[in-house]
Parts: C-alpha cells; sequence; structure tokens
C-alpha cells in the first residue's frame, strides 16, 4: 500500500529526447503541432507533465515559442558542462540554460558515456552543477547486454547511481531514468516486470542515500524502445512513474498517444 500510496503522489513524466534531430526551424513546428495534438485531446499537462529536450541549437526557438504562445510543454537540455565558465570550448554553462529558463537537463545519457566516455564520477558533477543553477537533472542509468550476462539485472545501474547521487544538492530535486542500453533503438523493450525490477532496486539506493520521504517523491522513468503500445504496462508498475522516449518522441501522433496513456486503459 505504501508504494501506491507513494506513486499516487508522483506526476507521472513523459521525456521526449530528440538527441540530434531536427533543427530550430522543425523544432517550432513540432512543438506548435504537439501542443495543438495534445490540447485537441483535452490533455491535462498537470495530470500527465510533458516535456522534450532538443539540440542546443533549438533551445531559444523552443523557449520563446512555450512563452509566447503560453504553452503547457516544459523543455530541457540534452547535456550540460560540469564547469560554470571559462575556457572549455563546445560546451555548455548550466547558467546558461537557466538563463533560458531550461526545467530539466539530461545527465549521463548512455550515448554520452559511450561516445564521450563520461565515468559515473563526471556525471556526479553534472548532476550538481544543474543543481547550482536551479536545473532539475535527469540521471540516466543502464546496463549493456555484456553488464547484465555479467553482473545480472540492477547491479551496474544501482552502482551508476549510487556514484551520481554523491552530486545532489540537499533538497532539490531529481529525475532518475533506467535505460538499458541493449532494448535502446533495437525494437525490443524490457519487460515491464524486468523494468520494473531494477527501478525497485534505484529506488532502494534513493532510500539509503536520500531518504524515505525523498526517496517516495522522485520520479523514476523507463526509457528503451518505448510506444504507444507498451507504455501503459510499464506504467502500472509500481516504481516507474513516466518514460525517457527516444526515436517515437520524433513521430507527433505517436509520441502524443504516448502522453496520453492514461486514456489506454483508464485510471491506473
Amino acid at each position: 500500500m505504501g508504494k501506491l500510496m507513494a506513486k499516487a503522489a508522483r506526476t507521472p513524466f513523459i521525456a521526449g529526447n530528440w538527441k540530434m534531430n531536427l533543427d530550430h526551424l522543425q523544432a517550432i513546428a513540432f512543438v506548435q503541432k504537439l501542443a495543438w495534438t495534445l490540447q485537441d485531446k483535452n490533455h491535462d499537462f498537470s495530470d500527465v507533465e510533458v516535456a522534450v529536450f532538443p539540440p542546443f541549437t533549438d533551445l531559444r526557438s523552443v523557449q520563446t515559442l512555450i512563452a509566447g504562445d503560453k504553452l503547457e510543454l516544459k523543455f530541457g537540455a540534452q547535456d550540460l558542462s560540469q564547469h560554470d565558465s571559462g575556457a572549455y570550448t563546445g560546451e555548455i554553462s548550466g547558467a546558461f540554460l537557466a538563463a533560458l529558463d531550461a526545467s530539466y537537463v539530461i545527465i549521463g545519457h548512455s550515448e554520452r558515456r559511450q561516445y564521450h566516455g563520461e565515468t559515473d564520477e563526471v556525471v556526479a558533477t553534472k548532476v550538481a552543477a544543474a543543481h547550482r543553477h536551479g536545473i532539475v537533472p535527469v540521471i540516466c542509468v543502464g546496463e549493456t547486454a555484456e553488464d547484465l550476462e555479467e553482473h545480472g539485472p540492477s547491479a551496474v545501474p544501482v552502482a551508476q547511481l549510487r556514484t551520481a547521487l554523491e552530486g545532489v544538492v540537499a533538497g532539490k530535486e531529481i529525475v532518475v531514468a533506467y535505460e538499458p542500453v541493449w532494448a535502446i533503438g533495437s525494437g525490443q523493450a524490457a519487460t515491464s516486470a524486468q523494468a520494473q525490477q531494477v527501478c525497485e532496486a534505484l529506488r532502494a539506493v534513493l532510500t539509503e542515500v536520500l531518504g524515505d520521504e525523498v526517496a517516495a517523491g522522485t520520479r523514476i522513468l523507463y526509457g528503451g524502445s518505448v510506444k504507444a503500445s507498451n507504455i501503459a504496462g510499464f506504467l502500472k508498475e509500481p516504481d516507474i512513474d513516466g518514460a525517457l522516449v527516444g526515436g517515437a518522441s520524433l513521430q507527433i501522433e505517436e509520441f502524443a498517444s504516448i502522453a496520453r496513456f492514461k486514456s489506454h486503459v483508464g485510471t491506473l
């Protein structure tokens, strides 16, 4: 009962990671149409929060549109620097993101870890940087197929999260996203039971490190081949509070349908 009551208090969160897709003009058109599509379906943004994570070059355009048209969509960045300012060519300060009113920033995505060599320790410094500027970090954790075979379920994501939490500022919000690397872009999502097993272990780490109250209030997302056809199964699980959506977030009707997961199955 405790888990169910805690889940009811956590607002579901559907986030779309556009990765390196859509320029600023395409982003404007996409956000307009997504907002209209959800509004036409009478989507309640206070009941299910929806956010998009466009490339850096799109952020100002997205911010201006959302603010100017008073849209209820949220937006965030795909990464930030661990440094606030200085001689760090090509990096983006959290101060810049805060000036754009970005609500969130993705940190530690598997592609950053794989292609840019980001360690768990770097992820922790970026979490701290986000909090310094009032931005909510979406902390990504997940295992490869090799990790799964060698260490079993949850061991690697749990270790990644434990280190990342060293960067958390007391009293500041975080979001955790479990993305099994073996499922991303494969078309083969984890089962809801597999995802729940790991997310339950992640919430146990949150409890151990940050306490019962923070753990109960922290949203944990699942990511990895999420579609409208499987989202409801994940959201029925007690420790899964939303989804970090990749490829499907680039399809307006599909992404809007994912955001409206409750309409597929009624109240969860």
